[in-house]
C-alpha cells in the first residue's frame, strides 16, 4: 500500500462521517479514527517503512445530492411506447464514426434489425439493433455516455 493510497483512505473515511476505520492486510495494519475536527492515523507495518506524513483532515463535509438523470422507466404517458434497453453495461456513441451522420434521430423509422446505436464495452463495439419496427419518439442517452445494463435508451412508437 502506498501513500497515495493511504492518504485516499483518510479522505474516504473523513468523507464517511466514519468515526473508525480498520484495515488490516497481509503485512500492514491500518487505523484511521476521526473526531472533532481532528483525524490520527496508525500505521503499522511489520517490514521496516519510513514515517509518513499525514495531512489533517476536515472534518466532512456534506455533499450536495445529485439528482439523478432520468434512467428510470418511462413516465406513464410514455407508457403506449416501447423502450429500447442497453443489452451491456459502456459507453453508447449515436453515430458509427464522428465524421458520420447519426444512426437514428426523433422522428426516424426503424425497421426490426436496424442498428440504433453502438455501445463499446472493453475496447469491443457491439452494434444494438432494433427489436421493433416504429418511429424513434425520445432519444434517453446522450452521444459518448456510459450506460448500465437494461438502461433505457430510445422510445419507440411501434404504430
Amino acid at each position: 500500500m502506498d501513500l497515495k493510497d493511504i492518504q485516499n483512505l483518510i479522505k474516504f473515511v473523513a468523507k464517511s462521517g466514519a468515526s473508525e476505520v480498520k484495515l488490516e492486510m497481509e503485512d500492514v495494519k491500518i487505523t484511521v479514527k476521526t473526531g472533532t475536527g481532528k483525524t490520527e492515523t496508525t500505521i503499522v507495518q511489520q517490514a521496516p517503512v519510513a514515517q509518513v506524513p499525514v495531512a489533517p483532515v476536515a472534518a466532512p463535509v456534506p455533499v450536495a445530492q445529485e439528482t439523478p438523470a432520468k434512467t428510470d422507466a418511462p413516465a406513464e404517458d410514455d407508457s403506449k411506447y416501447v423502450v429500447i434497453k442497453s443489452p451491456i453495461i459502456g459507453t453508447m456513441y449515436r453515430k458509427p464514426s464522428p465524421d458520420k451522420p447519426m444512426f437514428v434521430e426523433v422522428g426516424s423509422k426503424i425497421n426490426v434489425g436496424d442498428t440504433v446505436c453502438i455501445i463499446e464495452a472493453m475496447k469491443l463495439f457491439n452494434e444494438i439493433e432494433s427489436e421493433v419496427a416504429g418511429t424513434i419518439v425520445k432519444i434517453l442517452v446522450d452521444d459518448a455516455s456510459p450506460v448500465e445494463f437494461d438502461q433505457p435508451l430510445f422510445l419507440v412508437d411501434p404504430s
